[in-house]
């Protein structure tokens, strides 16, 4: 099986299952174990850190049991809490693998600009209060289309096999107070949104050129970039795949808040 789920990522210490640690990972498979009345694992598409959120995670199990899809979204989202959901459900073939047979992902970061600091949508938004410039950012976006070895944007703690990953789209926009930053690739190495954003800031802010960026990326340094921004804002979009498969691919409208 197949899950997509959403989930609020604040009060969890990221995706995957630690020892006593609060995570997505642990309250998934908890809630179902108590739906289907024994232990199962779950592998998901892309682990997301401590506070980052997720509209469209999926994961796959090998499940012992049979169930109509209908079921593993009530039946699970019975033992779940409220910032945990499960959005739908899907058979998939036996060799499926969430992560390896995507075939791309998104990533959307909200950021407000504002000179007061957030306080309603504390932990849901990236937070500025230095004005923007949407030119000289998207300028500085062009350079990181195509593929690239991003190692100046990868954690030392990344345990990707190779840097070199292909940036799709980056598209930038604003609406009101509220900036949108969505990026699409073909996969992204960890902490690498957020180390863009934390560059992508310095050029909107001033503090860089557009040019800039391209002489990070070409440095393959982590230490040339700008350092890594708040995982309040970022939210996992998920993955996509092949149209055979038929599963939903649930990326939020560009009105959406997300």
């Amino acid at each position: 099986m197949a899950l997509g789920v959403a989930y609020r990522g604040t009060a969890y210490l990221g995706w995957q299952s630690q020892p006593g640690g609060r995570t997505v990972q642990d309250a998934l498979e908890q809630a179902l174990a108590a739906f289907i009345g024994q232990p199962v694992s779950t592998l998901c598409a892309g682990r997301t850190d401590a506070g980052v959120h997720a509209y469209n995670q999926v994961v796959h199990l090998d499940s012992p049991v049979e169930r109509e899809p209908f079921s593993w979204v009530r039946g699970t989202n019975r033992f779940l809490p409220p910032d945990i959901a499960v959005q739908w459900a899907a058979a998939v073939p036996p060799d499926f693998h969430a992560r390896n047979h995507a075939r791309g992902r998104r990533y959307r970061y909200l950021l407000l600009e504002s000179p007061v600091r957030p306080a309603l949508e504390a932990g849901r938004v990236g937070w500025v209060f230095r004005p923007l410039d949407a030119q000289a950012m998207r300028a500085a976006a062009a350079h990181l289309i195509g593929e690239h070895d991003f190692s100046s944007f990868r954690s030392s703690e990344c345990q990707a096999r190779s840097p070199v990953k292909q940036m799709r789209a980056i598209e930038i926009s604003r609406h009101g107070a509220y900036w949108r930053f969505g990026f699409d690739g073909s996969a992204f190495l960890h902490h690498m949104v957020r180390n863009l954003m934390g560059c992508l800031i310095a050029v909107g802010s001033g503090r860089q050129s557009p040019d800039w960026m391209a002489q990070v990326l070409a440095a393959r340094d982590r230490d040339a970039a700008a350092p890594t921004f708040a995982p309040d804002g970022l939210y996992f979009c998920g993955p996509y795949y092949d149209a055979h498969l038929g599963l939903p691919q649930q990326v939020p409208a560009m009105d959406a808040p997300v």
